[in-house]
């Protein structure tokens, strides 16, 4: 018993020396694992850096998926404008209602795609534009519908409508066609007001007849007699009358009519706007677009 007493200090003594040489061990390992907060910072650093390449690298192909969307988008547009006749159908009132729902479902399509967040102060704006497509309210239509009602396509022709935009001025030209032989314009010059990013207002300020020119080869043969007599009447007429004559016949609208109107779409190519009723406009770039590089900075009061 003595023996077995004796060696119970002796494990007790290996258990002790056991757990302490256990304790300093674990605690040595602790220190190990323990990190400075510079390592901690380069870390973090590394993450979001990696994070800020993966949003990049993810970015890029959802950019370049919406531009080929866009540009689908303006395709598809003028294809239902080729499709539905063109300008001369629109105004002659031969477009059908499905290809008028049709030609709007692509007009808002591209709207929702606008690159341009702020249109009316963007360089793009000025230039010239042709008229692709007017809506049955529109003033422009009005006015064409008016020829076209009155007087049959062999007498008189509305050709196409274009319009200059420069220093927030607008000169609007109807080309008109009478007899197949004599073609004349007919300009609107209006005043444009800044009114908001996307609104602007419209007051018409003078509307100019021009002088008509002949087109002497499509002349039919019974009327080139009366047409001879016409010129030699006007080469009679005294210098300032002729001069009139040949400057065109002016009518001031000065306080006669204006409108406001909101861009929904801009880009080099193509223009959409608005009118208080929501008919759309949608115009062609005639010209080469102005450089982006240097955006209008015009103020306008919101």
């Amino acid at each position: 018993m003595a023996s077995v007493h004796s060696s119970v200090p002796a494990i007790s003594t290996v258990r002790s020396t056991f757990s302490s040489s256990f304790s300093i061990t674990t605690t040595t390992s602790l220190v190990t694992l323990t990190r400075s907060p510079e390592y901690d910072r380069r870390t973090r650093r590394q993450l979001r850096c990696r994070c800020m390449v993966q949003q990049a690298v993810q970015g890029a192909p959802a950019a370049y998926a919406k531009e080929m969307e866009r540009l689908s988008a303006k395709e598809s547009l003028l294809l239902a404008f080729k499709d539905s006749g063109g300008f001369e159908a629109l105004v002659t009132g031969k477009t059908s209602d499905m290809q008028r729902i049709d030609v709007n479902e692509r007009i808002t399509g591209l709207e929702r795609l606008n690159p341009t967040p702020r249109p009316t102060t963007s360089p793009f704006l000025e230039g010239r534009w042709n008229f692709e497509w007017v809506g049955s309210g529109s003033p422009g239509l009005s006015a064409a519908r008016f020829i076209f009602e009155r007087f049959p396509s062999t007498l008189a022709n509305l050709s196409k409508m274009e319009v200059m935009i420069k220093d927030q001025k607008a000169n609007i030209t109807a080309h008109l066609k009478l007899l197949n032989s004599i073609e004349s314009k007919f300009v609107v010059s209006t005043k444009l007001s800044i009114e908001g990013p996307l609104r602007m207002k419209e007051e018409y300020i003078e509307g100019i007849i021009e002088s008509p020119t002949v087109i002497e080869e499509t002349v039919p043969e019974q009327l080139k007699g009366v047409l001879s007599q016409a010129v030699t009447t006007v080469q009679q007429l005294p210098v300032p009358i002729r001069d009139a004559v040949a400057s065109g016949l002016r009518v001031p609208l000065s306080g006669s009519f204006q409108r406001l109107f909101m861009i929904s779409y801009l880009d080099a190519e193509i223009l959409v706007i608005r009118d208080t009723a929501g008919i759309p406009e949608v115009l062609t770039r005639l010209d080469s677009p102005t450089s982006p590089i240097a955006d209008s900075v015009t103020e306008y009061e919101s």
